[in-house]
């Protein structure tokens, strides 16, 4: 089927956002948060309830980029298993890590509901084995958090109740998480930014910080229409973070995802096409993730690249969703548009200083949709004179991507290539 590009579903399904004045001239504030993402935002709410007067500024538009482009999926724990985070960091440092990995998803229901955000939060996420020689490793790892983290949401399914639960045949075994989820985070992100202002925080958008000065005494964030002087600077620009800051740049590496939404699915299909209405991503490392909307679409993403963005995503992306779900090839796709994420090597979110008056927080491979929020409230929390929390994730070491300022990008993408090809062998 010949796909309609018609952009992000998201944006298509919420409409525009109200707007908000960019700046104009230079300010004062307590803190200056440059990026209004699912971090950007948390950040900006969560001082704000705390009793500070943050300005954040967006280039573009609130959750313009990942936080608003993403397959809204809640996942639990890190990239990293907790057995290897413990054999790399030690058992104490890894349970703090968990610990915040658990708070995570809680916080993002209680946002929701403090909030009454209409952004079709559902429980339920499954992990799915792409192949037979990925059952022994989810299967572990599904003991190993019951065992050693009492945690009983997870647990495996055979390949007779995984087919039953995603209405396909094409994964061997899986692991339901009843602790994951899903939502639709532009409109997720757009209502915490929303509270952020109603809590005292002002929002600019279309307002592009260009540097960042330091002083003894207070930080310079320069843009494009003015300057921002600062007693503390938040930098919360996940994959772009390096462009503002170049010293960050070698810890970030980009890749583009590419999503999907079909049109609306007819009632008997619906029903057939994963029934119990989960979030799903197998164990590829390219994987494939998709779940279905709120107004019966199958959102399915697939693929990356690391130069530059196709021009039909839909047909690159259709293979993937038919192969796993062949009822869907007389179904339109409507919608495609991709999104950039920002990697680190650890796969680990990086967060840190660059002084003691300028933090950040970036790098969420993948899982943001609960982490950034965290970070968020982290960063609020340091911000304003209680470290401890942040500190968790900041002693976890980041590690640089090899090669210089040219060679960095084309020795990454060699290295995700080289992935891409493990998952077809």
């Amino acid at each position: 089927m010949r796909a309609t590009e018609s952009g992000n579903f998201y944006r298509a399904r919420l409409g525009a956002a109200p707007a908000r004045p960019g700046l104009s001239g230079d300010t004062k504030t307590d803190v200056c948060i440059v990026g209004g993402g699912f971090t950007g935002v948390s950040a900006a709410l969560h001082l704000a309830t705390l009793g500070a007067r943050p300005l954040l500024i967006e280039a573009e538009t609130i959750g313009f980029a990942a936080s608003g482009r993403n397959g809204g999926q809640i996942h639990t724990g890190y990239r990293q298993t907790q057995a290897e985070l413990e054999r790399w960091l030690g058992t104490a440092h890894a349970r703090d890590l968990w610990r915040l990995s658990e708070e995570a998803k809680l916080l993002l229901h209680e946002l929701v509901d403090r909030y009454a955000v209409d952004c079709a939060l559902k429980s339920g996420l499954v992990i799915a084995a792409d192949d037979r020689a990925a059952i022994g490793p989810l299967a572990d790892e599904t003991e190993y958090l019951q065992i050693h983290y009492n945690y009983a949401a997870a647990r495996m399914m055979d390949a007779d109740e995984t087919a039953r639960e995603l209405g396909t045949r094409v994964y061997p075994a899986s692991r339901f998480d009843a602790g994951g989820g899903h939502l639709q985070p532009l409109a997720f992100v757009r209502a915490i930014a929303k509270a952020a202002e109603q809590a005292g925080a002002r929002l600019c958008e279309h307002t592009r910080a260009k540097s960042i000065e330091h002083s003894p005494r207070e930080i310079r964030v320069v843009c494009e229409t003015g300057t921002i002087v600062a007693d503390r600077v938040i930098v919360a620009c996940d994959a772009f973070a390096g462009l503002l800051v170049p010293e960050l740049a070698p810890y970030i590496a980009h890749v583009e995802s590419f999503m999907t939404a079909t049109e609306p699915l007819a009632d008997d299909l619906y029903a057939r096409v994963l029934p119990n209405d989960s979030a799903v991503a197998d164990t590829r490392h390219v994987l494939d993730y998709f779940r279905k909307s709120e107004d019966k679409r199958m959102l399915f993403a697939g693929r990356e690249t690391y130069f530059t963005i196709p021009r039909d995503i839909a047909a690159i992306v259709r293979p993937r969703m038919e192969r796993v779900y062949p009822g869907l090839r007389t179904v339109r796709t409507e919608y495609s548009w991709s999104g950039t994420v920002g990697i680190t090597r650890t796969r680990m979110p990086h967060v840190g200083r660059l002084s003691e008056r300028v933090l950040f927080a970036h790098g969420y491979s993948g899982q943001g949709v609960a982490h950034a929020n965290l970070c968020g409230k982290l960063l609020a929390e340091a911000v304003t004179g209680n470290p401890e929390r942040f500190e968790i994730l900041a002693r976890v070491p980041a590690k640089r991507f090899p090669g210089g300022a040219w060679l960095r990008r084309p020795s990454v993408i060699a290295g995700l290539t080289w992935y891409k090809l493990v998952d077809y062998f």
